[in-house]
């Protein structure tokens, strides 16, 4: 009975921490680029973090012309992860509906945000950017695809042993198939016309194994896609645009960033 009780709180808890798909916009009141960038927060597919890497980048984004759009993905939780003992669930495909929801949306709006239908990137940290590579990879060639993808010190394998096991256990739930993880290694899946692509980490990187990123520039380069790699020695995780949170090498990622941004835009012209 009293097991019983426990996991019947733990899925209440679940139901009402998991999930509740949010989009918010940033738009800037003086001198619009026309370009668009939807941001998912890291957070191991278990919470969000909404502020530092949420709410703080699409701020910093829209300061700088960028029209911003905060994205609430599906995730497991806090309860869940507290809880994952009891609760095998997986998220996928959820976040994923969730973010391709988003691309929609803002095309749909597009005038009315004042963004350019073909200049709708994304940019993701953490767990955030795992999905929006897995998003660039699954929609390349369509007309969904994002303008281009910018995974921040992300996950990126499911099978590697740099793997981010709580991001994985969030994503796939306890018990995932090899197969199921071999398809949302994204290294593994980089198509030949794959957008173009930011990538950024540190070699201090406490959370997330670094070696991640680098299965990713490798794949990239393999694949010949048109990518920056900002690869820092020190700044850690989870810094997402504050100087207070890393360090003076690793935050030059967003002098980096928009700079790279505008010379795709300056190509696409």
């Amino acid at each position: 009975m009293k097991h019983r009780f426990i996991v019947t709180l733990c899925l209440l808890l679940v139901g009402l921490s998991s999930y509740a798909y949010r989009f918010r916009a940033f738009i800037p009141k003086e001198n619009p680029t026309g370009t668009g960038v939807i941001v998912c927060p890291g957070g191991s597919y278990f919470w969000l973090d909404k502020q530092g890497e949420g709410d703080e980048v699409a701020q910093w984004l829209c300061d700088n012309g960028i029209t911003a759009f905060v994205v609430e993905y599906s995730h497991g939780g806090w309860a869940s992860f507290t809880f994952h003992v009891y609760l095998k669930k997986r998220r996928f495909p959820e976040g994923f509906n969730d973010l391709c929801r988003a691309l929609d949306e803002v095309r749909s709006h597009a005038a009315e945000y004042g963004v350019r239908t073909d200049r709708i990137g994304c940019m993701g940290f953490s767990a955030g950017g795992h999905l929006v590579m897995h998003a660039a990879e699954q929609l390349a060639g369509t007309s969904q695809a994002p303008y281009f993808v910018a995974p921040m010190y992300p996950v990126v394998s499911m099978t590697h042993p740099a793997t981010h096991k709580r991001s994985r256990r969030g994503l796939l739930g306890g018990s995932p198939t090899g197969e199921m993880m071999d398809s949302l290694s994204v290294e593994r899946h980089v198509p030949a016309n794959c957008p173009p692509v930011f990538l950024m980490n540190c070699d201090d990187d406490p959370v997330v194994d670094p070696r991640n990123a680098i299965l990713l520039d490798s794949a990239l380069t393999s694949q010949h896609i048109p990518h920056q790699y900002e690869h820092y020695r020190t700044g850690g995780h989870g810094f997402g645009v504050s100087e207070k949170k890393t360090t003076k090498e690793a935050i030059g990622w967003k002098e980096q960033f928009l700079k790279w941004l505008q010379n795709l835009v300056n190509n696409q012209l």
